[in-house]
């Protein structure tokens, strides 16, 4: 299982947000090139990084800090956060990043972000952040009536390369990972899942490893790592690819 470290960026900044409150932000770097290198020295395999000011408003203002980041580290990034046009997306991939993360059109123009995915295979990730199982848009401020494994099975036999699933009372709680609805996304769909959101130390990271066997191939960490709960070194062993190709006892659900 890969552990993708996170990086939110508002106003060019390094910050974090509890439960997706634009009004309860923790800042953590000014200089998130930087913060990106660490993570990658540290053994990061992959970096996410999500837009806050691009989810609000959906503009580009971050745009400059995310081509130093692509063009600085030499290993993948993905982004999310206001991502809402075939335009925008194309013109995040030329920015460098692997992946972009489509969340608000995924629920409104659903063949949009198919074609996108057809037309760039492997590349497209959907994200679905829910509260109470519900999808919420346009950096959470919106709520759907939507259910976020309905949505998840729609994409179902599309060229999407990932579900990344967030539930929204975890995220940024330290309280652990909502396991119960982790493992029915997993199951709503054959995409595979990255989970996010409440990941508080090393025990909750092993806790979803009983969810790899469904689909579950990642999970993304953020505050946890930079309060020192979590050691990315020491997270990446007991998680890893290469700790999985041991035999371990995977904790029950």
């Amino acid at each position: 299982m890969q552990v993708i470290p996170a990086i939110d960026l508002l106003d060019g900044q390094c910050v974090r947000l509890h439960q997706g409150d634009y009004e309860q932000v923790t800042r953590f770097s000014d200089d998130p090139i930087a913060q990106a290198l660490s993570w990658q020295k540290q053994g990061a395999q992959r970096l996410h990084l999500v837009d806050l000011d691009g989810a609000r408003t959906g503009q580009p203002i971050n745009d400059a800090v995310i081509r130093q980041i692509t063009s600085t580290l030499s290993i993948p990034v993905q982004l999310g956060g206001g991502v809402r046009s075939a335009e925008r997306a194309e013109a995040l991939l030329a920015c460098g990043l692997d992946r972009v993360i489509l969340g608000t059109v995924a629920v409104e123009q659903p063949e949009l972000v198919r074609d996108l995915a057809e037309r760039h295979q492997g590349r497209i990730v959907v994200g679905i952040d829910a509260r109470d199982g519900r999808v919420a848009t346009r950096g959470w401020i919106e709520a759907s009536t939507v259910e976020a494994s309905a949505l998840a099975r729609s994409f179902t036999g599309s060229a999407v390369a990932a579900l990344i699933t967030t539930d929204i009372a975890t995220d940024g709680t330290l309280a652990g990972p909502n396991l119960e609805f982790l493992r029915s996304m997993a199951q709503a769909s054959s995409i595979p899942v990255i989970a996010s959101g409440g990941i508080g130390d090393l025990a909750d990271l092993l806790s979803l490893l009983s969810l790899a066997p469904l689909g579950v191939e990642g999970v993304i960490v953020g505050r946890a790592l930079y309060d020192g709960r979590i050691d990315l070194a020491e997270a990446l062993e007991a998680i890893g690819p290469e700790r999985l190709q041991d035999p371990i006892t995977l904790p029950v659900a």
